[in-house]
């Protein structure tokens, strides 16, 4: 297995907009996979293929696929910096200190994403203006996505 690409504060620069885009959708890809394992347990629990809004799970059932997004986003950015997305397109995540992220950290960014999503993407689209390339989310969880060149 590849292991992590080591970041060089000295020669990486912010990540764009494209590349960040690029890894969630590769990140997007994986999830779908990571989110339809998660549902088989519960699947066979309640033995229903659906959770309608409607339905006395459907709360708790979202909640805990945020749960798993959560788990999947937390633990690469905690043990590493990067997703399997980010690996491939040679981007990692630092906090200001140039250190590793805390779950604390993870969780505000996590967050903060769902908000940067959740205005039409404006959070997002802020990096095409920042000065750093810096989104809502990088800003408001201390944190920073860097681009390592070859």
């Amino acid at each position: 297995m590849q292991q992590n690409i080591s970041p060089d504060p000295t020669t990486s620069r912010p990540a764009g907009l494209l590349r960040r885009f690029g890894a969630m959708f590769y990140d997007g890809l994986i999830l779908f996979a990571i989110i339809i394992c998660a549902h088989l347990p519960l699947q066979v629990f309640l033995g229903t293929a659906v959770i309608l809004p409607g339905d006395t799970w459907h709360t708790a059932y979202q909640g805990y696929l945020l749960g798993v997004c959560f788990l999947y986003f937390g633990w690469c950015w905690t043990h590493g910096g990067q997703t399997l997305g980010m690996r491939t397109w040679r981007i990692y995540l630092r906090n200001k200190g140039n250190g590793d992220l805390s779950w604390g950290q993870s969780l505000i960014r996590f967050l903060c994403a769902i908000l940067s999503w959740s205005v039409f993407g404006a959070g997002f689209l802020w990096a095409l203006v920042d000065r750093e390339r810096m989104t809502w989310h990088d800003r408001l969880s201390g944190t920073v996505l860097m681009f390592i060149p070859r």
